[in-house]
This record gives structure tokens, sequence and C-alpha cells, in this order.
């Protein structure tokens, strides 16, 4: 306990360590008085007082005492933020005090390392992360941005990834990681990774032109399907209903769709073509005759061929785990290719040559993910001493690939 006298000895003190002391001892009794009005309108002039002590020492022992205080009062933390930076500084990102305009007011006219104080505070509203990124200072904004717990206005990302993410690296990973992102944004940043991707000298120069290609589209395909997938089992049908606006809905994107077992998206795409309700979709992908899918497909506007096409897809997934077994999509997809073969004696119509392409590179990919570890697998469970057959020698010679 300290005596009233004994306070007032302290706070007029020529040391400013004491005085310090005293600032700091103003504000835990402020902030836990119990007593009677007049003692804490006292206590809360002399909190005042000390914001006028020409030593930093002293007015920095009033701000940490009242730093963590919900209950401090806010007219001497708003001094305190037109303090020296290194108090200003703590008060903004520590005080839980300030409110949205205390924070909004100070964001608009202050410098960087107040925004980027404001920027750690532990909690940040929609508001006061929009009015930090209106400032368009790139460390702020990658530094909110890599907080998945602030809130960012949803057409505000949107603007971000279409304004900043396209060209810059490290605010599109930013934005990538968040789980908030709108569809839409996220496949326009996917988009951009893979051009930047495409341009990079080492990856250029480590995979040949057109396995290069392939690769891409069809990573571009699985990053489609998959936030589409995503956005399915939330409900948001408008990135399907952007997609089509947008003409990016092709047959080979629902082709990947089924093939890799995401079917919630495909019903979407389904759904949103043919003007059907989604549930009715589910229906006839789940247990529809061949007629009842060839009706839905027309309404889609798919040609016949491709319809007749996607139609024993679907026959074939109703009876494989495509979502979660890479051997059986690697089989359905290789049923589906050889069936096309013999229906048209190794003459792909006009009309289904694109898509018996896509199929074909899906069942090179599909062949590669099936056989990894298939191998060791077997070499490790085999129980016999059996070895692995050898040929005879040639009876003639034969011609041989050259050493690389």
């Amino acid at each position: 306990m300290v005596a009233y006298q004994d306070f007032v000895a302290l706070s007029r003190s020529g040391d400013s360590e004491a005085r310090g002391q005293a600032a700091h001892l103003a504000a835990q009794a402020y902030l836990r008085h119990s007593g009677p009005a007049d003692e804490h309108a006292a206590l809360y002039a002399a909190l005042i007082g000390f914001l006028d002590d020409p030593s930093v020492r002293v007015r920095g022992a009033l701000a940490y005492g009242l730093l963590h205080a919900i209950e401090a009062p806010r007219p001497i933390l708003l001094a305190l933020l037109q303090d020296s930076v290194v108090i200003a500084r703590a008060v903004a990102q520590y005080s839980p005090a300030l409110i949205d305009a205390d924070l909004i007011g100070l964001i608009r006219k202050t410098d960087l390392v107040m925004l980027g104080a404001v920027a750690l505070r532990e909690q940040i509203s929609a508001r006061v992360a929009e009015a930090l990124i209106a400032r368009d200072e790139r460390s702020v904004t990658l530094k909110l941005l890599m907080r998945a717990e602030v809130p960012v206005p949803v057409a505000l990302l949107s603007t971000l990834a279409s304004e900043q993410g396209i060209g810059d690296a490290e605010i599109r990973g930013a934005l990538l990681d968040r789980a908030d992102l709108p569809a839409s944004a996220r496949l326009l940043l996917v988009e951009a990774a893979v051009s930047a991707l495409r341009n990079t000298r080492i990856v250029k120069g480590a995979v040949a032109a057109p396995r290069l290609e392939r690769l891409f589209r069809d990573a571009m395909d699985t990053a489609l399907t998959a936030i589409g997938e995503t956005e399915a089992q939330a409900d948001a049908t408008p990135f399907v209903t952007e997609l089509v606006a947008g003409e990016r809905l092709s047959a080979r994107v629902m082709l990947h769709a089924v093939v890799n077992g995401q079917v919630l998206f495909f019903a979407d795409c389904l759904a949103t073509l043919a003007e059907t309700p989604r549930e009715k979709v589910f229906t006839l992908l789940e247990a529809g005759s061949r007629p009842a899918l060839n009706a839905l497909l027309a309404r889609c506007g798919l040609n016949p061929a491709v319809r007749n096409l996607v139609a024993r897809l679907i026959f074939h997934a109703r009876a494989a785990d495509l979502a979660d077994d890479v051997t059986a999509r690697h089989f359905v997809v290789t049923a589906l290719t050889e069936e096309l073969i013999v229906e048209h004696d190794g003459v792909i119509p006009p009309d289904l040559e694109d898509a018996f392409a896509y199929l074909s590179e899906q069942n090179v990919v599909l062949a590669r993910r099936a056989a990894r570890g298939v191998m060791s697998a077997f070499a490790e469970d085999f129980a016999g001493d059996r070895a692995m057959p050898v040929l005879p020698p040639p009876l003639d010679e034969r011609l041989a690939l050259p050493a690389a």
C-alpha cells in the first residue's frame, strides 16, 4: 500500500524513475478502483497529469499500466497514440480499449510503422482490415492476408486477387492460403501461378514443351474441378454459373470431374446447364436409365457422340470408387477407351476426338499413379523364392536402342 501523500511525493520527484513508478501505480489503482467516486476522479486527474510529463519513461510507464486493460480510459489512450513512436506503437498494437472508429481514424493519417502495429493487433474487424488494405502498403496488406483469422470482405479479396495477386507471388500465396477466398478469384490465381511456372526458365528447361503443356493442362483441369467440388460441398452454386457465363465449362472439364470422382461439381454443372434442380440430377446420376441420362445431357447442349460417351462413363462410375481409388479410375478410363476403339474400328469420329484425346492423356497419367509402389509391394509380400522370368538368348542379332 502507498499512502496518497507518498504518491504525491513520488509524482513530484525530480527523478523520472520515481515519477514513472507513480504513473504506473496510478494506472493500476484507477483500473482496480472500487471506492468512492471522488477518489476515482482524483486518480483519473492524476493520469491526465502524467500525459504532460516531459519524460518518455514516465509516459511509457503510464501507457504500460493501461496497455492491456479494456477499462482503460479512451481519452488518455488517444493522447498516448499521439505520443512518441515507441509509446504510440504499443498502444495501437495492444490496447483492447480502442474501438474501430479510433483505429480507422488513426489508419487514415498515420505512417507505415503505426499501420504495421495496428495490423498486429490480436483482434481486427473487417472494417479495420479494409481500412488498412485501402492504404495500399504492400507489407501491411501481406501481413493481414497471412492472418487467416482476420476477416476480409469477399469483394476486397477478389479485387486484391485481380489487381495484385496475379503479378505478386507472395500476395498470391497468401490469398490462396485463405479459406474465405472466392472460388472465381482462386481459379484466377491458380491460372496466374500456372502461367508463372510456364514462363520460369528452370521449368521450361527441365521438361519438354509438349509434355509440359499436358502437365499444365491437366493441373488446371484438376484445380478447376477441385475448386468446383469444394464449392458444391458448401452449396455455393454461383461458381458454376460464373463458369458457364465465362464459357469455361467444357466437356473436357466435366469428364475430368467424373473421372476424379467429383460428383457434386459434375451434378452442379449438369443442373446449371440443363436448368434442372440438382436433386433431380442426383437421382438420374445414381439410378437413371440410359434414355433419361441422354435426355438430361441433351438439355445440357452436348452433341450425341459426347452424350453417349458421358453416359457410358456415368454407368462405369456407378460401380467404382473414383473419388479415392486411383486404380479404379485407371480401369474405368481404360475400359471406356477400348470400347470406343472397338466400336469405331479404330477410327474415332471428329466429334469425339477431343474427348478421346483427354481420355488417352488420363490413361497415361492414371497408369503412372496406379503403378507406383506395386512392384516393391509385390516383392515384399511374396513369400516364395521366385525369380523374374528371363528371356532365352536371342538366335539372331536384334535391333537395340543406342546408349543414352
